[in-house]
């Protein structure tokens, strides 16, 4: 599938389909079952041509699991994943088994510091989406590699501000509301996964502005940003293209400075 939208802003990377189901792609990119790595990476790597694959297995760490839509996988977080987004476990970290762990994980000890303390990070937790989606892959490809009858649940641009604010205005274009395109605080995998999943069973869905999550920047260009909307917007999208202001003026000339 060719995206208007892609053309009409002039993305430099293609739009990713996120596909949910029970047939695992030959080929695909796809973490070892067992090995820690970050599912946004797999996602950057769609977004460059590429075909990724998660399984129940090869999530790569506990957020990329719920991330993804394959339920609570953080149950057994070393330590406590309210402690982890907040201020660490240095208790748990001089004990017999967190010793081994946080020679891996010596953020542990310390915390990432995106949540003021642990009660405060349980509350952000016990705030989260999490679903178990009934499929035992998620699948990230480009969308222009869609099969015949497959279907995306959610789409993913990765944009610029410049791509962003067009993004921002074609998805209010049509509905005669200033709410479309909402951001949302969590892991880069979360935004762009369950939380855009969600959007999904709504009868008037909202994007989501992602990847703000300072754990996932590195992954990417320093100017890119995602917008991730359910298929069905996406394809409302799509419909607004033709006669709207990316086809007019004040659009064009913000798309020559980025020639």
């Amino acid at each position: 599938m060719e995206s208007k939208i892609a053309k009409a802003i002039q993305m430099s990377y293609s739009p990713v389909a996120v596909v949910f189901t029970n047939d695992k792609p030959e080929g695909a990119l796809e973490f070892s079952e067992g090995s820690r790595g970050c599912v946004a990476a797999l996602l950057n790597s769609a977004a460059k041509g590429k075909t990724a694959v998660i399984s129940r297995k090869t999530f790569g760490c506990p957020g990329g699991g719920a991330g993804v839509g394959f339920g609570n996988t953080y149950e057994n977080f070393p330590g406590g994943i309210e402690y982890f987004l907040s201020i660490g476990n240095k208790e748990f970290c001089q004990s017999e088994i967190g010793k081994n762990i946080v020679k891996n994980m010596p953020m542990l000890e310390h915390g990432e510091g995106f949540q003021k303390d642990p009660e405060t990070a349980k509350k952000f937790f016990d705030s989260l989406p999490l679903t178990d989606i009934p499929f035992e892959y998620v699948v990230y490809k480009p969308l222009e590699k869609l099969s015949a009858g497959e279907t995306p649940e959610i789409v993913v641009l990765l944009v610029n501000p410049d791509q962003l604010s067009a993004l921002t205005v074609l998805a209010n274009y049509s509905r005669g509301t200033f709410d479309n395109v909402i951001t949302r605080f969590g892991a880069g995998c979360q935004q762009t996964g369950i939380m855009a999943y969600k959007e999904c069973l709504s009868d008037s869905p909202k994007a989501i502005i992602g990847l703000t999550d300072i754990s996932v920047r590195k992954i990417f260009a320093k100017d890119i940003l995602s917008f991730t909307m359910p298929y069905k917007m996406f394809l409302e999208m799509e419909g607004d293209v033709e006669g709207s202001f990316l086809q007019k003026e004040e659009w064009l000339h913000v798309l020559e400075r980025n020639r």
